[in-house]
Formats: C-alpha cells, structure tokens, sequence
C-alpha cells in the first residue's frame, strides 16, 4: 500500500529556496544529443556548437516548418508570482500566473503561431510545459529542451500546434506542480463542426498551499519512513500496511490507494465545494464540457447529477461518442463530454478518488437550490468512462504496421527514501530511451509497485494497445494501475529530447521520470 500524509490546515510560508527536479544535463550534452539550447531572456535563443546538437537542431526546424501554418500569431504575456487567492472563503498565499486561479485561458486555431512571453517573479527558477502539445521540442518548457527560465528574467515561448483539442500549461520545475500555476490552452479546428451551443472548461485540483502544509514539507515528510500517518510504503508487493488516515478508502478502479496525499481542500476552478463557481446556460442546450486534472496527487471520477454524458474526446483527440455516467481522469488527463441541459440547478461533482472527498461547480439552467456540498449523485456509481472502456475515431486511430522498436519502461519504487525509478533508475541517473526519426514504436509500461502511475510523454500521442479489433484512444497520459502492463504505439515524427513521467508530481520529483531522445 502507498503512505499517505495528511495535510495540517495553516498558513506556511512560500518556499524560500528553489524546488528544482533532479538534473543530468552533462550526461546528455556529453553525449552529443544536447537540443540547441534557448537563452533565458525574451528573444534570445542560442544554440550548441555539437554537431549532434545542430543536426537535431535542423530536424526540429524541419519539423516545424511541415506544421500547418496560419501566418496569424496570438500573443500573450504571463506573470509567475506570490499572490492571494480566494478558494471561496479561505484565502492561500500561493503562486499564480496573472493572480488568477486558473489562469488566463490561451486559446488559438490550429497552426496559429502562439507567442508568449512569460516573466518570473518568483524567487527561483520556472518554466512553462505546454502539456499535451505536439510542438518544437526547445518550445516545450523543460529542462534541457528548454532551459528554465531565471528569477526576474523573461523568456518568449513561439510554437504553433497541428492538433485541435484540450491542454493545459503549467511548471516542469520540482514541487511547483503543487501550487496554483496551471492555466486552460484550448486549440480549436475551424473545419471542426460544433454540435453544441456552449463550452465549460472545469479543471480539477487538489490544495494544500497555503493552508495546509507547503508542498517540500509534505515531501520531506514522505521520504521519512514510518512517519505518523503514513501506510505501508510504495513499491513492496505483499507489504502489511499501517493505518490509514482518517477517511481514507481504496479505489477499485485505481487498483489500490488513490494517492500519497490526504489534502485540506479539492477544487474545481478555484473554488471549494461549499462555496462552487457557477456556469449558466439554457434547458436544452447541448454543452461541451473539457475536463482537466490539474491534481499533483489525485485521480477524480466526474459526475453531472441528473445527466448523462456522452465523451467525445480525451487528451484532444476524437473517440467514438460513449454515453457513460461519469470519468475518470489521472493526473494530466483530460476528458470533453457533452450533456443536453436539464432545468434546474445541478451539482458537477469531483470525487477524489480513494480519498473520501469531493470538489464541484454547479450548472444552473433555471431555478432551484444548489444541493448539500458533499453530496454524491448516483451517477458517480453508474458507468464509468476509462482507457478501456473508449475507442478511437477511425480518422485519428495510428497508422497499422510492424513496430520498428519495441521500448520498456519498467516502474520501480522502494520504501527506503521514498524513492521512484523507471528502468530501476531516478532521474538523475536515468539512461534514456532511444528512437529515430520515423520509426513506429511500442512502448511498454510494466508498474511493478503497489501504486497507480498517470504515465506522460511530452511532444507526442500514442495509441493505447489492447486486445480485440477496436483500438484504443489516442492519449498523452495513461494510467498504469499497480502490478500491471500498459503498451501503446507512437510514431516518432517530433524530433528532440522528450520527457517521460509519471504525473503524480511527488513520483515525479522523487525520480520516476526519463527521457525519449531521438538519435537521428
């Protein structure tokens, strides 16, 4: 079984230090497989003199030049900074893009170039991902693609997006998963027919910043073994387990503990569930509703009462309308489902899955009352929309084919430390997976640990792999449930260095992360 901390609820201070990731950029740049490196101000972009280097370089221009292209550009300018939030009653000292929770929404046509500067006031390094998106890899907002960008300084993210679909954006720079930096990005496909007449964008968290403990202290906690309130440690099958916090429950559908990490409050766009935002539309109209999991820690099953829900895309690509009662989404997932509105006020709830609680927002469409914050509707129990239970569109199903590689990332944890590998390795020591250009590969996930792991590989989608004729969907993030194997195919047509990771930003921090390097 997983440890969990449970959260005090106070007012710590921000991290006074950087919260950085583990580094191995010498051995990658030694090795001549070094991406041109960006400069740390807003238009200075430099590039390594390895020959490696510049070749990638020019595959990755290459690349992007074969991208659809508009000639248009959206420009958007970001603050990172401290600031005050309302969750609706308590209010956080934490970090926000533009002060706002979410942050601004970045929106833009498929091959529209998307320029954003982004400034950082904060008081150690930050960075930018732009997850899910299949763009130039020095575009990407990680470390050693993209440098992090320094403390007061500036640096100019321009890239543009061949796919329609639901992202998101935030850090790629230690524990600041954990925190309020997280903004919606929404491409939209003009030649896409709507088929509904209004659009919700929920993003999901889990909060402890500022009101509960910071999160380096929650992971300090977490690498102390046999700490007050923890369970059984990850990574030990057949382990006898300690006892659970208060509330704590398992997840069947996650195959065991729903996290590491009991928190004070669950979100849905900012705000708790006594105090809900609110979306109004009309009886009758169809609306497109685009899930995301911004959680660092916690896996969230969705239910809109009274409705049905028919999902049409996850992670931005189409799958064959399923009508279901609810998703669930790992961390970094995202789910779009339309619903036809019903009349009245309805509860959106988020129930942290494995964790005796729940986030919301309401939909009101005429009168009513909002029901009691923790309630559960009977759909969250109906059917519920996973990676095995959906299909791809035949328009966005891979390619069939002979793989040209077969890749394996075997995920590892021990209980000494709190330590997580892939391949039997963190981060730090990580020896990549390698791919060249145009082959078709298959990557194996085999989770050998008792926890559950949301694994994503930035730059790319990959096509789950499972028994029978119907393919699975196209995804960045899948979760790979405890004790068991997970295959997917991609095609390697976005040259670079890539990130490979587990999304539970603690599994993350703690080393299960690697890297996809293309050799040519």
């Amino acid at each position: 079984m997983a440890s969990t901390t449970t959260l005090d609820v106070m007012n710590p201070p921000l991290p006074a230090r950087p919260l950085k990731r583990r580094a191995f950029l010498a051995g990658v740049i030694a090795g001549g497989a070094a991406l041109a490196a960006c400069g740390r101000t807003a238009t200075s972009h430099s590039t390594t003199n390895s020959t490696g280097g510049q070749q990638l370089s020019s595959l990755i221009d290459a690349t992007e030049a074969a991208r659809p292209h508009t000639g248009k550009t959206v420009s958007r300018r970001l603050t990172v900074a401290p600031a005050d939030v309302d969750l609706g009653g308590p209010v956080a000292r934490t970090l926000l893009y533009d002060g706002t929770l979410p942050g601004p929404l970045l929106r833009a046509n498929v091959g529209d170039d998307l320029a954003v500067t982004v400034t950082n006031g904060l008081d150690h390094p930050t960075s930018v991902h732009w997850h899910g998106l299949a763009l130039r890899n020095d575009m990407d907002g990680a470390a050693p693609a993209t440098p992090d960008i320094d403390r007061d300084a500036s640096f100019a993210y321009r890239f543009s997006s061949p796919y329609p679909g639901t992202y998101w954006a935030h850090p790629h720079t230690g524990l600041d998963t954990d925190f309020g930096l997280y903004l919606p990005v929404i491409i939209d496909d003009p030649a896409e027919p709507g088929r509904y007449d209004a659009e919700w964008i929920v993003m999901l968290d889990d909060w402890t910043s500022g009101v509960g403990k910071a999160p380096q202290q929650i992971f300090d906690e977490l690498r102390s073994a046999g700490m007050p309130g923890h369970r059984g440690m990850p990574g030990m099958p057949g382990m006898g387990s300690m006892p659970r916090p208060t509330g704590g429950q398992a997840s069947d559908m996650l195959g065991g503990d729903g996290g590491d990490v009991s928190y004070p409050y669950y979100l849905v766009n900012g705000r708790i569930p006594a105090a809900p935002s609110t979306f109004s539309a009309k009886p009758g109209q169809r609306i497109r509703i685009r899930i995301i999991n911004a959680a660092a820690d916690t896996a969230f099953r969705v239910a809109l009462a009274g409705h049905r829900m028919t999902v049409t895309h996850t992670d931005g690509f189409p799958v064959v309308p399923t009508d279901v009662d609810a998703v669930l989404l790992g961390m970094g997932e995202r789910y779009d489902v339309i619903v036809t509105a019903g009349d009245g006020v309805f509860p959106l709830v988020a129930a942290a899955e494995g964790k005796d609680a729940v986030a919301r927002a309401l939909l009101s469409t005429g009168a009513g009352s909002a029901a009691d914050p923790q309630l559960r509707p009977p759909e969250l129990g109906g059917r519920v929309a996973t990676v095995d239970t959906v299909t791809a569109a035949p328009e966005v199903v891979l390619s069939s084919g002979s793989s040209d590689v077969a890749l394996e990332a075997r995920l590892g944890g021990s209980m000494m430390g709190y330590t997580w590998t892939i391949n039997g390795r963190t981060f730090d020591q990580t020896v990549p997976l390698t791919i060249r250009r145009g082959q078709h590969a298959t990557v194996t996930f085999t989770n050998n640990t008792m926890m559950w792991h949301p694994m994503h590989l930035h730059g790319h989608t990959f096509q789950v792999l499972r028994a029978g004729a119907q393919p699975g969907p196209r995804k960045d993030t899948v979760i790979v449930k405890p004790m068991q194997t997970v295959a997917v195919a991609l095609v390697a047509d976005n040259p670079g260095i890539w990130m490979l990771h587990c999304h539970n930003g603690y599994h993350m921090d703690a080393g299960m992360m690697t890297t996809l390097d293309y050799t040519g």
